[in-house]
């Protein structure tokens, strides 16, 4: 085991990334701050976010895999851009924002882009692509779970939930490749977390499968309201963690 790790909580973590993974699979956003939020409580603070963008990096490549026929690259590979140059501002930023100041922006920037009607993005938008791209990536360094803002910019794009879904997943893989590549230059050490990561990984995985089918058969009206009031409880709890952090 990882030093201030026991075993129990482990396993529980273990456990509980099939749920996470099939949630995030099934309805496209939720299963990372989940994790997020399960893992602040025994995981120790210094190695959270890292560890947290490597169990994220699997679960997301796997369900990127398992839908790559609906990918869209014409918006993965803007975003893939500014998701380099954001990781590269995150790495070199001497002063840490308080993360629930972070947490508190993020919060309110989705529930204003959920509920106040703004034009609808008729096709993919390079350039506005890009900057969310390097806006969430630079984000994500310090809060760690941003997919629910790009699942934002990604959801006006495409009317077909698997499309969004898959090319959220695609985008998400490669922003936490970044965040790891990242921590790894900052000099964070992951070798001894690693058997933790693969077992965590490998339930991610059996749980996109399941949660992949429950895709699969959602009507497209129940998905988008499930998507729209899931993350708006995301939103929620992270305006709740953002002002009455400790």
């Amino acid at each position: 085991m990882p030093e201030g790790l026991t075993v129990y909580p482990a396993l529980a973590l273990i456990v509980a990334s099939f749920f996470t993974s099939a949630l995030t699979a099934a309805v496209g956003i939720g299963g990372g701050l989940t994790m997020l939020a399960l893992m602040a409580y025994v995981v120790p603070p210094l190695a959270l976010i890292p560890v947290h963008g490597l169990v994220q990096l699997g679960s997301n490549a796997s369900r990127a895999h398992l839908l790559r026929q609906h990918t869209s690259w014409s918006a993965v590979v803007p975003f893939l851009v500014g998701a380099a140059i954001g990781a590269s501002l995150g790495a070199m930023v001497a002063v840490q924002l308080p993360q629930s100041l972070l947490q508190i922006i993020l919060a309110v920037f989705i529930l204003l882009i959920l509920w106040i009607s703004l034009p609808t993005i008729e096709k993919a938008n390079p350039s506005i692509i890009g900057a969310g791209g390097a806006t969430t990536t630079f984000l994500t360094m310090f809060v760690g779970a941003t997919g629910p803002l790009t699942a934002l910019l990604f959801e006006r794009l495409f009317e077909d939930r698997r499309k969004l879904v898959a090319t959220n997943a695609t985008a998400m893989s490669f922003q936490h490749g970044f965040k790891i590549i990242a921590f790894g230059i900052a000099g964070f050490a992951l070798f001894e977390w690693l058997p933790f990561i693969i077992a965590m990984v490998l339930t991610g995985y059996f749980g996109t499968i399941a949660g992949t089918r429950l895709l699969e058969g959602l009507p497209e009206k129940t998905f988008r309201a499930v998507f729209k009031w899931v993350l708006t409880l995301i939103a929620i709890d992270l305006l709740r963690r953002g002002l009455f952090a400790s």
